[in-house]
């Protein structure tokens, strides 16, 4: 779709608005993304940066989206440098992509999965950033629904499952609307906390006051989880 000279203005400026608020988060930190530091870097006045997002909260929801995006097309390019029928690659390319891209971008990765910064992600809304966060999500979910379809594995039955914890499967596997046993949807985040877990842990520097080289242990968790996933985990590369 061809747009006018105004919408190309607009859609420029929100775009320099974005890329600024991203640079400040890096150089300086979160605290660091105001309104006002925003308009003098760009040569603004803050009140005008209110045409473009009415407020603070939505530029951060914008700058948010922005990184999911980021992190997916790198996760997605992992995925496509594997070979196409070799699960386990896939599976180690998009473990191993994220944990590159949160080490790459630190800060990025604290705003996307540590402490949220002061009022924001108070509005429940369907906007871009929730928009571009389904995105990121369904990366892995779909891997994972890839590797049940072609390598089935083994899943505790529905009546195994403690009834507080299955009850709470079945809202989310309504909300997402898959056709996947409890048991699987079981597996599924048992193996999201591990890989976030794991990643978290070492980007927040939790895990320095045991190792100095935290990837060795990364891919022994990688390994295990792709065993418990029936995956080959044999070759590492």
């Amino acid at each position: 779709m061809n747009l006018g000279r105004r919408e190309r203005v607009r859609a420029a400026t929100i775009m320099e608005i974005t890329e600024t608020a991203r640079r400040l988060l890096v150089q300086e930190g979160s605290e660091a993304v105001t309104l006002r530091a925003i308009a003098r870097e760009m040569g603004m006045t803050a009140p005008a940066l209110y045409r473009y997002f009415p407020s603070h909260g939505q530029l951060l929801r914008h700058v948010v989206g922005d990184l999911f995006n980021d992190l997916t097309d790198a996760l997605h390019s992992g995925l496509h440098a594997a070979p196409e029928h070799d699960m386990a690659a896939k599976f180690r390319a998009a473990c191993r992509e994220f944990r590159t891209w949160a080490h790459d971008h630190r800060r990025e990765y604290a705003l996307l999965f540590g402490t949220p910064l002061p009022g924001f992600g108070q509005e429940e809304q369907e906007d871009f950033a929730s928009e571009c966060g389904r995105r990121f999500g369904l990366t892995f979910l779909e891997l994972f629904q890839e590797l049940w379809a072609k390598l089935p594995f083994p899943v505790p039955a529905d009546a195994e499952i403690d009834d507080d914890v299955r009850e709470q499967l079945a809202a989310y596997r309504d909300r997402l609307g898959l056709d996947l046993p409890l048991g699987c949807i079981l597996v599924f985040l048992q193996c999201w906390v591990r890989l976030h877990g794991a990643v978290s842990l070492e980007v927040f520097g939790h895990l320095d006051f045991a190792l100095t080289d935290p990837e060795p242990f990364f891919e022994l968790m990688l390994r295990e989880v792709g065993e418990r996933l029936g995956l080959d985990m044999t070759n590492p590369a």
